[in-house]
């Protein structure tokens, strides 16, 4: 049995971190993820873990310092949001190419211009074609049990590769809620012994790390990373099982809520999930049919899940809190092609909203709600895109 306290996301994944014990941690802080590394150096500081913390002069070289002892054999982990995230670019695509296991919190912020140090998730949408497992989280007790879990997955011996977990910036980071910690033996027993595959430091076996590859191999590496991606959908399912041994907290690739006979669903992630649900309750004791779906596993994405969870929805509304300019928003584009790939043809439409940290609130999912009772009524969309909660 764990110990139950009151705290931020960012004490979880700092908590969480000091009780995985990394080899090396890189550390470049970014608002709002600070205090993540901030809390870590303390623990680095006093002893209480044996990491080498690697301070760097920006995130594209934390990034780079990751890569390079996670190549050397070490197990490694390292936190950033936003604009730290955007410099990291080109090191994603080196970390996962190269098949590295880091795991890293993404504390999901907008992306400038203009500067906005609060949480959407243009970050993380941004970097879902770089190659990394993307795990998402509604609030601090999803975020402290996803890290673990996705140092599972990133280092099974099918998979080898990076992972990120996200959890929505002040939203989540900075706000205070009761969430249970699992005592260090058990995390050490669940977590394992990092067993390092092909390390650079194993002088006996020399291997070559980042070769040059041409046209006549170049497209087999390729399809090889997207194989091994695609397995993480089947580990992620038996991660969670373990971990529902371990905790009593049961996970999958996404969360289904009063989903089964929904003649309506919406789709939203993260924190604002947990909001829409108190909603979706208040319709259905109205005798209104609605559900939702709340996606955790967005890279690799579980289309064929999904279609099937949605299966019933005659009209399905799409909420992303980021956009893709001139297209409809990043989870929009997956539900919309889940749906296509499984032969359904539910009317849908795409809500753009909180950008930049503005709030999402009860009335906003409200709001929608009815609009989505209507659609159905009249079998009419209307606008298939737009911003909600924005002055005009």
């Amino acid at each position: 049995m764990g110990k139950k306290l009151a705290i931020t996301g960012n004490q979880a994944l700092a908590e969480a971190m000091k009780q995985i014990n990394p080899d090396v941690c890189a550390a470049y802080p970014i608002t709002p993820s600070t205090e993540i590394m901030q809390r870590f150096a303390s623990f680095v500081s006093d002893g209480v873990v044996d990491t080498e913390l690697v301070t760097v002069e920006s995130e594209h070289s934390a990034m780079s310092a990751c890569i390079g002892a996670s190549a050397a054999g070490g197990r490694v982990m390292t936190a950033t949001s936003s604009q730290g995230l955007a410099l990291m670019w080109e090191m994603l695509h080196i970390a996962s190419g190269m098949r590295l296991p880091i795991a890293m919190t993404l504390v999901n912020r907008a992306l400038s211009a203009p500067i906005n140090i609060h949480g959407d998730h243009s970050d993380g949408m941004g970097a879902r074609d770089c190659g990394w497992i993307q795990l998402y989280s509604e609030n601090a007790q999803e975020a402290y049990d996803n890290i673990f879990q996705a140092v599972r997955i990133a280092e099974h011996e099918d998979i080898r590769l990076p992972a990120m977990v996200c959890m929505d910036g002040f939203i989540i980071s900075h706000s205070i809620e009761s969430m249970e910690f699992l005592p260090d033996e058990v995390i050490r027993d669940f977590i394992g012994e990092f067993k390092p595959k092909y390390p650079l430091l194993n002088v006996d076996k020399p291997v070559t790390y980042g070769p040059l590859v041409l046209p006549d191999f170049y497209i087999e590496f390729k399809k090889a990373q997207h194989e091994a991606i695609n397995k993480a959908k089947k580990v992620t399912l038996e991660v969670a099982r373990e971990f529902e041994k371990i905790s009593g907290r049961s996970y999958g690739l996404f969360e289904p809520y009063r989903l089964d006979d929904a003649e309506i669903a919406v789709v939203l992630l993260n924190s604002a999930a947990g909001t829409a649900k108190d909603v979706v309750d208040a319709f259905r004791d109205k005798g209104i049919r609605v559900g939702l779906l709340k996606p955790r596993l967005f890279r690799p994405f579980p289309y064929e899940e999904v279609a099937e969870a949605l299966g019933n929805a005659k009209v399905i509304c799409v909420f992303d809190r980021a956009d893709s300019f001139g297209g409809f928003g990043p989870m929009y584009m997956e539900i919309a092609s889940a749906m296509m790939a499984s032969g359904s043809s539910p009317l849908m439409v795409n809500k753009i909203y909180g950008l930049g940290g503005r709030d999402f609130m009860p009335e906003d999912a409200e709001a929608v709600i009815k609009e989505m009772t209507e659609i159905l009524d009249t079998g009419k969309t209307g606008t298939l895109k737009e911003y909600i909660g924005v002055r005009e």
